[in-house]
């Protein structure tokens, strides 16, 4: 056997033909845990079984060829993790508080990263009770600090402009961020709630009265709305700023309600995310307080003032920062008048004619293991077609991973190129030139050896890492 040796630096110049682009964007679908939509698929099973249920899910995203899932962590003041903050979930065991050997997001960061998948962690910043749960653990923070906490309809909610309460939020947010090698922090759409109605059928408001009379009494000049942004604003920022300050090259993103005001003139009508979430998603991104937006887009493409091109031109022209903007797409609205695989498939590609919004995330999980409407094969053969590794963010400043240095050995029937571990590595592509021209596979920095056909007469193979954040060594 004929060795050889490669360096996985090599520079291009050296070759007659350049070396390919790789295929970059951002393909991410949401595992939501809150009254088991997607995981656990029912509460209290055994652990070999929840452990199957999220290799089971991690394979089939491999197989798609996505390359990030957004994981809740923490659907209402509780844990998919092993925490000392806040109790186990009940969407777990069936019981809140009840303790389980298993630990789901270290389990489910291990093995995606093994397969080449980034975990986005996804937080509920101050959901505290949900109605789906029917139980609740003495250390529950209505219990353990019932001051922060109010009743809202069915609800109980973390009052936003409570201090104690952004502070205990942020400290959850920052305690996963420490013990977890997560990729990203994520939050949803829910900030203020959405309305909840009296038996009447009038919005209640939300019970944040001692806190606003106290404002007032201050001399504050703000009115109640911009009062509650304010907090809201003030809330997402610290958690920027705690994330970067602990790991740097872990992203932060949001996805908040795909429309931030109505503006008819745009053709852009329906709820009003900034005046009833208190959500000014729109500053977030300007202010590059993100490192990415995910506008929950979940339209039809050709809606009238709603249609999913319409509203994601507009986010693009808000980005002044040029940050990424990788919208939430409805696959599980497919089998419903006007949605089908095809049109979420097409979404996808209104996605892919702006290097700024080169991404979408499916909601959720279960309608891609369900394959609604055919979407699996729609993914895997006409969107999907080769894996990619994620756009880069150049603000983000951490180093650029180290290149490997690779050993190629040839035989009659194939070629294997091998190589160690690369620090700051999550994926490895590699570049084969045959005798017609380069190619190349993206593979997940727990292989280190790929091994080819030598039919195809392999000139040279050249390795380069990529980091976690789309970081190419240099």
């Amino acid at each position: 056997m004929k060795m050889i040796f490669a360096i996985g630096f090599l520079s291009c110049a050296l070759f007659a033909q350049p070396l390919p682009e790789v295929e970059r964007e951002f393909r991410g679908a949401w595992i939501a845990t809150v009254d088991n939509i997607d995981f656990p698929t029912k509460q209290g099973l055994p652990m070999d079984e929840q452990k199957a249920e999220l290799i089971a899910s991690l394979d089939l995203v491999k197989t798609l060829r996505l390359n990030a899932v957004i994981f809740q962590v923490r659907p209402a003041a509780d844990a998919i993790y092993s925490s000392k903050l806040e109790p186990w979930s009940e969407y777990l065991t069936g019981q809140m508080g009840k303790s389980q050997v298993f630990d789901p997001l270290e389990f489910i960061v291990n093995e995606a990263h093994r397969r080449g998948i980034l975990v986005h962690a996804w937080f509920n910043p101050y959901r505290a009770y949900h109605p789906s749960a029917k139980t609740m653990s003495d250390d529950h923070i209505s219990k353990s600090n019932r001051g922060i906490v109010r009743q809202y309809g069915r609800y109980m909610w973390l009052d936003p402009t409570d201090p104690a309460a952004k502070k205990h939020s942020l400290n959850v947010i920052a305690d996963v961020v420490r013990r977890y090698d997560i990729d990203g922090v994520h939050f949803d759409d829910y900030f203020y709630p959405y309305a909840e109605k009296d038996e009447a059928g009038n919005n209640i408001d939300f019970p944040d009265h001692a806190n606003w009379e106290k404002y007032k009494a201050s001399g504050g000049k703000l009115d109640r709305g911009d009062w509650r942004r304010s907090h809201v604003n003030d809330f997402i920022a610290s958690v920027g700023r705690a994330v970067k300050r602990i790991k740097p090259q872990v992203m932060y993103g949001i996805s908040p309600f795909g429309i931030w005001q109505p503006m008819p003139q745009r053709q852009i009508v329906g709820f009003n995310a900034y005046a009833e979430l208190y959500a000014d998603a729109r500053k977030w991104l300007q202010d590059g307080t993100v490192d990415y937006l995910a506008p929950q887009l979940y339209w039809e493409t050709g809606r009238q003032n709603l249609s999913f091109p319409v509203l994601l031109d507009w986010w693009k022209e808000q980005n002044t920062k040029k940050r990424h903007i990788w919208p939430g797409v409805a696959t599980y609205r497919i089998g419903r008048p006007g949605y089908d695989a095809d049109m979420i498939a097409g979404q996808i590609r209104i996605t892919r004619k702006d290097p700024l919004t080169l991404g979408a995330i499916h909601f959720s999980f279960k309608s891609l293991r369900n394959d609604m409407g055919g979407i699996q094969a729609k993914l895997r053969e006409a969107v999907y077609k080769r894996d990619a590794i994620i756009p880069a963010s150049p603000w983000m400043k951490v180093s650029s991973p180290r290149s490997p240095k690779v050993t190629v050995a040839r035989s009659a029937d194939h070629v294997r190129a091998s190589w160690p571990a690369a620090n700051g590595a999550f994926w490895y592509v590699v570049y084969a030139k045959d005798k017609d021209a380069w190619s190349y596979s993206i593979v997940p920095a727990a292989e280190r050896s790929i091994t080819l056909s030598a039919d195809r007469k392999i000139e040279t193979i050249v390795v380069k890492s990529v980091d976690r954040l789309g970081n190419v060594s240099q």
